[in-house]
């Protein structure tokens, strides 16, 4: 059943507080507009999320700093970037800056998403803090709670008007909570204001729960806490936008599956019933009447429907990927892995949207 509001049942008078429609998840690249003139740059860019965004609400994104070159091969396939850079953030906060374009000390946006795999309330969490591993993010060893510190060094270096990070909930729970106070006063020591808002991707339009927490910093003359970042579309269920079949599970998985009851919330009960140990808490159901849960980069979502794992178009659609997005590898666990690590663009469109009125006065 569609969750309607107190407001969508009254008349026009309240048309502005009632949930709005959205349809924009369904794109192709050709939708790009035109451009609006402002500048960004993406750093940890991944497979282009976030660069996706910033062009579907007119920005012009220059260039992308990526550390993982298969990542990169996905990124320059889908985005061409004017500026490309492959290599670890540190080595470019080391890169004299008259060896680095002009155009990066001109940005409107320096936009980031530092890994958060540490941050993570699914994963190890303190165990790994500090700790230099080799993370599935990257390609040689390194520590990931260290990199949105890492990341401010970077706006301190290129000094642009606004700054966008994005990282996990879990990022504001539990001993984490120190690291903020710390975001905090980095930016504060660099002269830079900044904010922070949980944002929850099943209001903004997107066809999945997907929680980020978003740091908005600038140098400018804003008041950060005028900037609207509230969003009331109307949650947007599975069977709006599933493909007809998935993708064939592993025949382990799919005896557990059918072992499944409705309405479980993932494979843990009936690993219970059928080996005795609750387990596979990640391998969740997608069910019809309801978003779709958060699709992570193991990409272990199963349609309850069909019993399969989602379809390319099915990963494509819940992430707000365009449909004509091109995969190196198709394999679904390498299109899970894209898709789960990126933001959704249509998550950071709705912000870039937001904050456009603030940099075009500039």
């Amino acid at each position: 059943m569609q969750q309607l509001s107190i407001f969508d049942e009254l008349g026009d008078e309240f048309k502005e507080y009632k949930a709005i429609k959205s349809n924009d998840w369904l794109w192709s690249f050709k939708d790009y507009p035109q451009k609006n003139g402002l500048k960004v740059f993406s750093c940890f860019a991944g497979g282009g999320g976030s660069t996706m965004g910033y062009k579907l609400a007119g920005y012009d994104v220059i260039g992308c700093l990526e550390i993982d070159k298969r990542m990169n091969n996905i990124y320059k396939l889908n985005h061409n970037p004017k500026y490309n850079f492959l290599m670890d953030i540190r080595e470019f906060n080391n890169t004299p800056n008259n060896e680095l374009p002009k155009e990066l000390f001109d940005l409107d946006i320096l936009d980031g998403s530092p890994p958060c795999t540490t941050f993570s309330i699914c994963g190890k969490r303190e165990a790994t803090w500090g700790k230099l591993k080799k993370f599935k993010e990257g390609q040689k060893e390194q520590t990931l709670d260290d990199l949105p510190f890492i990341f401010i060094e970077t706006v301190d270096k290129l000094k642009p008007k606004f700054v966008v990070m994005e990282n996990v909930e879990g990022l504001t729970q539990g001993n984490a909570w120190k690291y903020v106070q710390r975001i905090y006063a980095s930016f504060k020591k660099i002269g830079y204001k900044v904010k922070h808002w949980l944002l929850k991707g099943e209001f903004m339009g997107i066809p999945q729960a997907r929680h980020r927490i978003f740091f908005i910093a600038t140098k400018l003359d804003i008041d950060l806490d005028k900037i609207n970042m509230a969003f009331n579309y109307k949650p947007i269920l599975f069977k709006e936008i599933k493909s007809k079949k998935g993708l064939p599970l592993p025949k382990w998985v799919e005896k557990l599956a059918e072992n499944a009851k409705y309405g479980e919330r993932n494979l843990e009960n009936a690993s219970l019933r059928l080996r005795g140990k609750a387990s596979f808490f990640n391998y969740c159901f997608v069910y019809d009447d309801k978003i779709s849960p958060t699709l992570t980069a193991r990409a272990n979502l199963i349609r309850w429907d069909t019993k399969n794992f989602l379809s390319k178009q099915d990963m494509l659609s819940v992430s707000t990927f365009p449909q004509d997005f091109k995969f190196i590898n198709e394999a679904p666990d390498q299109m899970g892995f894209v898709c789960g690590m990126s933001v959704p663009p249509i998550m950071i469109k709705r912000i870039a949207e937001r904050l456009y009125p603030y940099l075009k006065l500039q």
